[in-house]
């Protein structure tokens, strides 16, 4: 399925930034990229632009750059027609880096590697949109820099880059003329930030209005999921973690996972008693548990919800492990939690567990 845009939106004879528009950005997107973050930060620029709804570039310009102008898959299938060829990254205010998805993905063409890391020298800030932070660091651009990841990509992240510490659990981070996003929803709050800057806070507020978010949320906001707090050196433990945080509402059986990392069930077991003193049902069960709990503390959902959500069989079930672990009912829980005044804020624990910094 390929999505061409359409002249009217972006003119084809435009081949470089308008050099009238106070925010000026330059997209290139990885192959199997994330069409969520792009299509969210292009329209947070779209609907500030201009007056209304009409979309006429005036306040900002933006174009979608690959070498050759060749069309660049998204990872749901649809493909991105490019406005441009890689053009002269000193006409923009911010070189942004979508990335998508992380295994199997062929190696970033060196055309691109070549020109992101002319943009840096240039001293043009790059962003790293979803796992376009794994794009930058890969290239050797986030040295002695904080970078952004989702909590989803945690581990993935420590995996590759052991020596760099990830941020996840915030929104974005902007570092100097580094800027990383977690993803998702957050490219809209980061796409505003960066329209506040350029343009005030009234253009980027009418572009979240418009979006129907109600307020940009700031670069210190938390990301809505928790940390998990169980961790392993083993590479083969690490992988299982995450394929089980990963899967927390449609738990994987055991036997699935073991074979994911190319084990039995019994060497998995093992593996787990060896390196986190506990069994793969145990240490499962303790992620589903955790994240109960971090729903708890920065949710409203009805416990009843949350165990849907985590894969119980039902409120009864989740009401009954939680208390095992922690002592006290998912009710009770959340009444003393919020009766010390801190609801929607995150615990003392909480806090030792953050990587940021």
């Amino acid at each position: 399925m390929r999505h061409w845009i359409s002249d009217a939106t972006i003119p084809s004879r435009r081949v470089s930034p308008s050099r009238h528009a106070k925010l000026r950005v330059g997209f290139v997107l990885t192959h199997n990229f994330t069409l969520t973050a792009f299509s969210t930060f292009v329209d947070v620029l779209r609907l500030a632009a201009d007056k209304g709804d009409r979309s006429r570039r005036i306040e900002c310009d933006w174009q979608v750059m690959n070498p050759g102008r060749r069309p660049v898959r998204s990872s749901c299938g649809v493909e991105i027609q490019p406005t441009a060829d890689l053009l002269d990254p000193s006409g923009f205010n911010y070189v942004v880096v979508v990335g998508g998805l992380l295994h199997g993905m062929p190696p970033l063409p060196r055309q691109i590697g070549t020109y992101l890391s002319r943009a840096a020298a240039a001293g043009v800030p790059l962003a790293g949109m979803c796992t376009g932070s794994f794009v930058l660091c890969r290239l050797g651009l986030m040295a002695h820099r904080k970078c952004c990841v989702s909590w989803y990509h945690y581990r993935d992240f420590l995996e590759e880059f052991p020596a760099l510490v990830p941020v996840a659990d915030r929104l974005f981070v902007v570092d100097g003329d580094r800027i990383t996003c977690s993803g998702g929803a957050g490219v809209a709050d980061l796409a505003a930030h960066l329209v506040s800057k350029h343009l005030g806070q009234p253009r980027a507020q009418k572009a979240m209005n418009i979006l129907l978010i109600d307020r940009p949320r700031g670069e210190d906001s938390a990301q809505p999921a928790p940390q998990m707090g169980v961790t392993s050196d083993d590479r083969r433990a690490s992988r299982a973690l995450l394929a089980m945080e990963q899967n927390l509402a449609e738990p994987l059986a055991i036997s699935a996972i073991a074979s994911e990392m190319g084990l039995g069930v019994r060497q998995l077991q093992r593996l787990f008693r060896e390196r986190l003193g506990e069994s793969p049902q145990s240490a499962y069960l303790a992620l589903r548990l955790k994240h109960g709990e971090w729903m708890l503390k920065n949710t409203d959902l009805p416990a009843a919800q949350i165990a849907a959500d985590l894969g119980f069989a039902d409120s009864s079930h989740f009401g009954r492990c939680f208390k095992a672990r922690f002592g006290s009912t998912p009710a009770v829980f959340r009444r003393a939690f919020r009766g010390c005044g801190q609801a929607t804020h995150p615990s003392i624990e909480d806090e030792n567990r953050r990587v940021f910094d």
